[in-house]
């Protein structure tokens, strides 16, 4: 008689070669799914880094926008009162109404950056209109654009006049 455990062969559920740790009985077992709370933090990390850098060069460009869009209302308004002055020969009387008082012109509740104005009252021959900044415009280092008959431009804020390409 031989002994069951020498050359027999087993029956059953473990009959059979061994599985081994290539197999895919352990490595399925084993297998990982999803991700790690580490690699979440990392990502987050990352992305915080990311909007960090990204985030004030983005509000600066629209700075840059809605100043641009300010200084072409403000020429607007320039040539405006150029034409009255040459049909009246006089920037004062009779009064002058500005076609819009806030930049953008089609701006709606909150949505304003500039209001729009003279510096005090214009004379016959001489006037100086302004944008000033507000909401999230009042941040710009321009600050308050202005500009009279002579095309003399000036701007109050600590931005030099490269960096807000407007005066002299």
């Amino acid at each position: 008689m031989t002994d069951p455990g020498r050359g027999a062969r087993r029956r059953g559920p473990l009959s059979g070669p061994r599985p081994t740790f290539a197999s895919t009985e352990y490595t399925n077992v084993s297998k990982n799914r999803g991700f790690t709370l580490i690699e979440l933090l990392i990502v987050i990390v990352i992305i915080a880094v990311l909007a960090a850098i990204a985030l004030p060069g983005y509000q600066e460009q629209m700075r840059k926008t809605r100043r641009s869009q300010a200084k072409a209302d403000l020429m607007e308004i320039t040539q405006g009162l150029e034409r009255k002055f040459t049909v009246d020969r006089s920037y004062s009387t009779p009064a002058y109404t500005f076609p819009f008082t806030v930049s953008p012109r089609d701006s709606t509740g909150g949505n304003e950056y500039y209001d729009i104005s003279f510096v005090g009252a214009p004379d016959t021959l001489a006037y100086t209109i302004q944008a000033v900044p507000t909401n999230s415009q009042t941040n710009d280092r321009c600050g308050t654009l202005t500009i009279n008959q002579l095309g003399q431009k000036t701007h109050t804020g600590t931005g030099d006049d490269t960096y807000c390409a407007w005066g002299t």
